[in-house]
């Protein structure tokens, strides 16, 4: 199993056209459960856009219905970038695809987990 991205979903700033926006990706995908980045301090904290995200996450998993994992995205911008500069990938391309590149290794390092027996399995449940 690999983790690829699909698609890049704009926020309009109307948390039910959001929320719906990510549901319907998420069905047309026929997701199984939904792994959130978490943006958490360097020292694992949480801060005030990780508590905004934990309730954009809340909403979504009450209407999606889907099992809801929170995974910590610590750096994973940063790790993507880096990526590709290193496979010659121009200056605004990464600025296009950054967001796709970094959730894709949000994904692949919570199922790299999964696959050593480290990662959450249930709803609910962290791992920083």
């Amino acid at each position: 199993m690999t983790a690829n991205p699909v698609a890049t979903i704009r926020r309009v700033g109307n948390l039910e056209k959001d929320i719906t926006a990510v549901a319907t990706q998420l069905a047309q995908q026929q997701a199984e459960m939904v792994v959130v980045g978490l943006p958490l301090s360097l020292g694992g904290d949480k801060g005030p856009q990780a508590l905004r995200v934990e309730g954009f996450a809340k909403a979504l998993a009450k209407r999606s219905g889907l099992p809801l994992v929170y995974w910590d995205e610590s750096l994973t911008s940063v790790e993507a970038d880096e990526m590709m500069i290193r496979q010659g990938v121009s200056r605004a391309r990464r600025r296009e695809q950054i967001d796709r590149v970094a959730a894709a290794l949000i994904l692949s390092s919570y199922l790299d987990s999964r696959r050593e027996g480290r990662g959450p399995a249930a709803a609910g449940e962290e791992r920083a």
